[in-house]
Order: structure tokens, then sequence, then C-alpha cells
């Protein structure tokens, strides 16, 4: 059991257990030894769920990569291939168990797809000549994932591409999916809320299913009061900010995957007297970031200048419970304070890893260039000198800066503008392609195409109107001790949390005019409850309200979201 998934308002062990056991009845279904054989991009996402030694107890004895040509010996009865139903794999899964067949004694093939089966990829198989080799072709429906104790994630990292790029809804019907696995282990959500074309979809297809599924009625407690469905495109401004809380710095610097960081290691080398830095370790440390760690959970969602002064109270209280072994006289004592040194010993540890991460960020966030960024940055947010070419984004264009860096910064500035002028617009698509090559041009359509670049049309900037009404921009803000949610951006308020919050309290009909500016339609349905099953609210008690997110969400939009959360003691809220 992962205890951390059972502190919010909602045990996401429920639905961890659920999927384990679907996992359990699948490796039982093929009796003897087992290899598996893995499609790397979901071994992430499955190690939160499985490790190793629930695999081991069911006489899974090795672990491969998927990799063309022939698979690496093993005397076992069983391969299994777990695999995302992609057809370029299916061309890598023949040639293994071709090279396989002509290695010898036979063995029997099953094959998993995560989280659907394929009929193109079984046809795909058919006409390599393989298919009848697969004793076993199933699914596994690992559509949401437990993360922490109020975060679930689809690592769907295509989403947004695939929902606004191809049109492709593969990933809409997923979140659907997930979202009716929910209701069957948490009870049906009486309210659904939706803001955007994806969000209405979804809805749709909740709904169609529910009706399909007539025969059965839902029969537990709703735990969860409302559903909120977001479209990633409602919000384009917030992903292109920079986030500035810890969890959102580290993500921004380092890339946290599947709940895992990998850090420069010489940060976190022990220091020897004497060996003059010699021997340091050249691995990158991978550290698990939830809040299982106790610090992390702590200072985690803090705005990064508020995240030193806590280190440092740390630092006090850990040496002084260390101090305390001076005092201790009598056997009780002794024991007493032995018996809490694993805790102290690990909270050292912690502390020891995130001050040398607090100073890897330090080392970024003090720069010049850190600081010219931001600054351009919040001007935009502010809506100052938006419909102009910008001199910083100039310098860096002519400085070869990061390409990512510069159209992050071009994007903002057209979301801000609502479009950018013509002539502003092909004057940074001329510089961009001129100084990083004329490849680009398919990066700038697909910008285009996504809507994260346009021309501004009707000639009217409805940027003002949504940031004065949502309040997206706060002058005053206190990042030690916050009051509001724009504390983790340092004065922008997350378009797309304040919906959320707005929606809470005191609801959407006060931001009618805003709702019909912002793209996609915005919607309300009712599911109804068997009579026994509706719920008798106490006074002062708080909803549980499920904020899902399609296309991605920003680790400080969930941090404001758990302060939203703090705020009204409660309304846990869950996002992908």
């Amino acid at each position: 059991m992962a205890a951390h998934l059972s502190y919010g308002r909602v045990n996401l062990n429920v639905l961890r257990e659920a999927v384990r056991r679907e996992l359990r009845e699948f490796l039982d279904k093929c009796a003897g030894s087992k290899a598996i054989v893995w499609d790397e991009y979901l071994t992430g996402p499955f190690g939160l769920i499985a490790q190793y030694s629930l695999l081991k107890e069911h006489e899974v004895e090795k672990m491969f990569t998927l990799k063309g040509s022939r698979l690496p010996a093993a005397d076992v009865k069983n391969i299994i291939f777990f695999v995302r139903p992609r057809l370029e794999l299916m061309d890598i899964i023949a040639e293994n168990v071709l090279s396989e067949d002509r290695r010898g004694p036979t063995r029997d093939f099953h094959i998993l797809f995560v989280p659907r089966r394929s009929l193109l990829c079984e046809q795909r198989l058919k006409d390599l000549g393989v298919l009848g080799s697969f004793i076993h072709r199933e699914e596994y429906s690992l559509d949401l994932i437990p993360f922490d104790g109020d975060l679930l994630s689809m690592e769907s990292e295509c989403a947004f591409k695939e929902c606004y790029l191809e049109g492709d809804q593969t990933s809409l019907y997923h979140a659907a999916k997930g979202l009716m696995t929910l209701q069957a282990l948490y009870g049906t959500i009486p309210q659904i809320f939706g803001k955007g074309e994806c969000a209405r979809q979804v809805a749709n297809m909740m709904i169609r299913m529910k009706r399909e599924f007539t025969g059965s009625q839902n029969s537990i407690f709703p735990v969860f009061d409302n559903l909120l469905l977001l479209d990633r495109n409602v919000d384009l401004l917030t992903p292109l900010a920079t986030q500035l809380t810890y969890e959102g710095l580290i993500d921004e610097i380092y890339g946290i995957q599947n709940s895992y960081v990998k850090l420069p290691p010489e940060k976190f080398a022990p220091k020897k007297q004497g060996d003059g830095g010699k021997d340091l370790p050249t691995e990158a440390k991978k550290l698990q970031l939830n809040s299982a760690e106790e610090l992390y959970a702590e200072i985690r969602d803090k705005n990064f200048n508020a995240v030193g002064s806590v280190l440092s109270k740390k630092a006090k209280v850990i040496s002084a419970a260390f101090e305390e072994r001076h005092n201790a006289k009598t056997v009780g004592e002794i024991k007493q304070f032995v018996s809490q040194l694993p805790h102290m010993q690990a909270a050292r540890g912690s502390l020891a890893n995130h001050t040398s991460i607090a100073e890897l960020i330090k080392d970024v966030t003090t720069s010049e260039d850190f600081f010219d960024k931001l600054t351009v940055e919040q001007e935009f947010m502010s809506g100052i000198d938006t419909d102009k070419v910008n001199n910083y984004i100039e310098d860096c264009i002519a400085q070869k800066h990061s390409l990512i860096k510069v159209l992050r910064l071009v994007c903002l500035q057209s979301v801000c503008n609502s479009g950018l002028k013509q002539k502003v617009l092909d004057y940074y698509k001329r510089e961009i392609l001129q100084t990083y090559g004329y490849e680009h041009i398919l990066t700038l359509h697909n910008l285009e195409k996504a809507g994260l670049l346009k021309p501004q049309t009707g000639g009217r900037n409805n940027y003002p109107t949504i940031r004065k009404t949502l309040r997206l921009w706060m002058d005053d803000v206190n990042e030690q001790n916050p009051t509001d949610i724009s504390y983790v951006y340092s004065g922008y308020a997350p378009l797309s949390v304040r919906l959320a919050q707005l929606l809470s309290r005191p609801g959407w009909r006060s931001i009618e005019e805003v709702l019909r500016i912002l793209p996609g339609p915005h919607f309300e349905e009712r599911q109804p409850l068997p009579t026994g099953l509706q719920k008798k609210r106490q006074p002062g008690e708080n909803r549980v309200t499920l904020v899902f997110f399609l296309g991605g969400v920003t680790f400080a939009e969930i941090a404001a979201l758990r302060f939203l959360s703090q705020l009204e003691d409660g309304g846990c809220s869950e996002e992908t």
C-alpha cells in the first residue's frame, strides 16, 4: 500500500489496488516463468503502480526493453510484450518473435496493449505472419495513474498535439473511459461542468457510456460532488509563463518525468576532506518527488523565494534533535532517542537533497538573463507593450538563445495580445527562420494551427477584458504568506485555476461575458443519483471537486489548486 495516496480527501489507493489486481490477473493467465518485454515509454507509468517485487511474486524472472532484432537469451516459458498500440512497435515485435522461433525451443508469446487493443495493430501483426503466435492478446486499461494523494495523471504527453494539431480524439476517449472507471470505484459524480470543445466531447462520451450501462446501477455513495473539465486551449497563457513554485522550477529546469527528476550529480557527492574533488560521480542523481517525503510536501507548492527560510528553520530543528542525544542519561531516554534515529536521519538526508536542489535552482534564478526574461513575461501578462516587436526577444534571437525559450516568449506575447499584428508576426517569423533554419517553417505553422501563435483578427484585443474581469494580474503579491493564487507566478493568477475558483464561489453566471470570449462552449450536466445516494450536506461541509485538464497541466496550476483547497479546508482537486 502506498500510504501517501490515502492522505487526501479521496483515498486513491482504491484506484491503485484496482489496477494492480487487473495486472495480477493477467500475469496469472500466463502460467509458468515469464519475461516481460517493455515498450520503454510504459516503464515509468507502470513503476508508479507495480514495483518489481509484485511482478516477481507472479513468476516474472526477466525484463527487457523492446528493441529490434533478437531478444536477449532467457530460460522462461512465457514472453509477454507490454506495448502501446503503435504500428511501428508491431514491426519490432514481429522481428523479435520470428527470431525467437528460429532460435529453438518454442515459447508462449502474449501481448498486452496499454491502454487499448487495436485492430490496426493486430492486422499489422497478421500481415507480418506472427499474429497466430500470441496465445493471449489483451488490453490493460491504465487510463488514470495515481501520482499523489490529490493527483492523478494519464501520462499522455502527446494529448495536446493529438487533439489540437492532428484532430485525433483517442486521448479524449481514454479520458472518458478513465472517468467512468473512477465513477465505478468512487460513485457517480452528480454535477459535471466544462469549458471548451474537448471538454464537451468528453462529457458527451461519458453520458453515452453511462447510457450503455443502464442495466447496472452504481450503488456507491459519491465521493466527488463536482467534475470540472477544462480544455488546455481555454488557457494557453499559463503553460507559456515560467513557473515560480519550487516544484514548478524543478520541472522548468530539469524536467519531472513520472514523479522522478534527474539532477547533476556533483552537488550530491559526499564531501570528504582532502580528496580534492576527485572521483566525482558521473551518473545523474535520480530522486522521486511526492508527498511521501515530509519536507517536499511542505515546500513543493511554495514560491521559490519562500523556500530558503523553510529549509533554514528545518536545519535548526534537525540539528537540535541530534543534540538531544547529549541529554539522554537513562536507559529509557537513550532507547527513545535510538528509536527516533532512523526518522531523524531520513529527515537530515531529505534536507541535504533539497538544499542542494535549491542551490542548483538559485544559480539559474539569480542570473541576469532569468531576471530579464521574467521581466518581459510579467510585462506581457500585465498588458504592457504587447503590440510591438520586443527588444529582449530580438536580442535572444540575435544571440541564438534556445529556440524553445524564444518561441515561448513570442507565443506568450501573441496570447496576451489576442494575436500579433501581421507586420510584427511576419518580422518574428523571418528572424526565427533566418537564425534557426528554414526547417522551422513547419514548427511555426504548427504553432499557428494549435492557436499558440496567430495574427490579430478584427483588430480587437480581448485580453485586457479577461485580465480585469478574472483578476489575472495582482500587483502586490505576498510570496512568503500568500493570500491569493497569483503567488505561483509572482503576480499572475492562472486563468484555468481562477475559473475553478469562480465556479465554486460565486458561480460562472458572474463571468458570462468572459466565458463567451474564451474558446469553446461552457456547459453544465447533472447525473441523477438513486434516492438513497443523494447527499444531505452538513452546514459548513466542503464539496470535493475533481478538476480534469484535457491537454496537460503545469505544477504551478496544481500548487494553485492545492492553495484553494487549503483556503476552503478541503475540496480535494485531482488534475490530469
